[in-house]
């Protein structure tokens, strides 16, 4: 391969696996390298761990709010829209919406979810465990987020699987499968998701003020920017984020995490021998396969990256699967070991947008894998996994799987 092969636009080459011969070429020739694009003006892609970093922890150097994060360019009649997404935001913004709900997420309130959370891995398995068989991304990696997010929000039992499904259209733009009625690939597809989402958000609003409860809703709408109660809007677009970041990203990683595993069958033994490498495995799991593959930045000023002028407002993309194979920071990069140690991946970003919600994936990752390991014997893909169609999420649509059936407890 050489560099005039690598197309980072080429959705066919994510849908069938991360392209990481395209990555390895660019981290070793042309780590800050031009791509064109037929639909937009270029970007810099930026693949090496150190230049990922440096990127991140500049935001007032390279803006996510001037142009978004997504590499598609945006629709100027929607760019008002997603800069109201905290994701979007610089700071001072994205400082004082993120304090709004930080409390929420610390490593206490966190801890506190814990025993639930248990409660709802052994219900997850003990769906399964009797069949033998299951689609693993909708009957084991999907629920357990879903159903953390939406106990936290608040949002009531018979509204989840709407909900669900509208945040795979909203991160599934690129793909048709996952459009409705079978329409052509259109960014308006996910902005019309966007735009059910948030009118579902302010209905959920109405709930929390109406009648109160121990929830992250309620505790929105009762909080205060700049001395005033929130928004509607607002509210709106903290339910979105929270709905995509909280369970998306989630289940993306525990279906590639077994992905990983299964195909590393020396290393699930281990895991399976040994329960207390649950902790370190996790880690490798989201170094090795990220939620994310992108996002983009825009310069907001003349600078320079390993010596390569950037203009201002010039795109700019971060690959993070790229990042987290970094044969500078990971030694043997491409290998899948759970006990790697250090492990200072990436998978949660850095700096200012570094994930809100990382004690609680990397929790709810400890405990489905401790229940799937602890529980179930023989898994064995029984075709490849479907893939998403997206540079943007890493994710898989559809994974089936056998394995020796085994007991409900009584």
């Amino acid at each position: 391969m050489q560099l005039s092969d690598v197309n980072l636009n080429d959705l066919d080459a994510f849908e069938r696996g991360c392209p990481h011969e395209m990555f390895d070429l660019l981290r070793r020739e042309a780590p800050v390298f031009w791509h064109e694009e037929q639909h937009g003006p270029g970007y810099w892609a930026i693949t090496r761990y150190d230049d990922l970093k440096h990127v991140s922890r500049h935001p007032q150097r390279f803006s996510s709010e001037k142009m978004g994060i997504l590499l598609r360019e945006p629709e100027p009649e929607t760019i008002e829209f997603t800069r109201n997404i905290m994701i979007n935001m610089d700071p001072p913004r994205h400082r004082q919406h993120r304090a709004l709900i930080n409390k929420a997420f610390t490593p206490r309130m966190i801890e506190n979810l814990r025993p639930r959370i248990q409660e709802m891995v052994r219900d997850i398995v003990d769906a399964v465990i009797e069949r033998g068989e299951c689609d693993f991304v909708e009957d084991l990696a999907a629920p357990l987020p879903m159903l953390v997010i939406c106990e936290m929000m608040g949002v009531p039992e018979e509204d989840r699987r709407r909900v669900y499904e509208l945040g795979n259209r909203m991160i599934g733009f690129d793909d048709p499968e996952l459009q409705a009625d079978g329409k052509p690939i259109e960014m308006d597809a996910g902005m019309a998701a966007s735009a059910e989402m948030f009118v579902y958000a302010g209905k959920l609003r109405e709930r929390a003020l109406s009648s109160p409860a121990d929830d992250l809703a309620t505790a929105l709408v009762q909080a205060e920017l700049d001395g005033e109660r929130l928004s509607e809007a607002d509210f709106n677009f903290f339910f979105m984020l929270l709905l995509i970041a909280g369970n998306e990203t989630t289940r993306t990683v525990t279906t590639n995490g077994m992905i990983s595993l299964l195909e590393n069958p020396d290393q699930l033994r281990d895991l399976k021998a040994e329960p207390s490498l649950i902790d370190s495995a996790v880690e490798e799991i989201l170094r090795f396969s990220p939620a994310v593959h992108s996002f983009r930045r825009t310069a907001m000023e003349d600078t320079e990256i390993r010596g390569q002028e950037i203009r201002r407002d010039d795109k700019i993309i971060i690959w993070y699967p790229s990042a987290n194979r970094d044969e500078d920071v990971f030694e043997d990069a491409h290998r899948f070991d759970i006990r790697r140690s250090p492990n200072d991946h990436i998978a949660f970003g850095y700096g200012e947008h570094y994930c809100l919600g990382a004690n609680l994936a990397r929790m709810e990752l400890q405990e489905i894998f401790r229940e799937i390991t602890g529980r179930i014997d023989g898994m064995e893909m029984t075709a490849p996994p479907r893939r998403l169609r997206s540079n943007f999420i890493n994710g898989v649509k559809e994974m089936r799987v056998r394995f020796d059936p085994g007991p409900r407890p009584a």
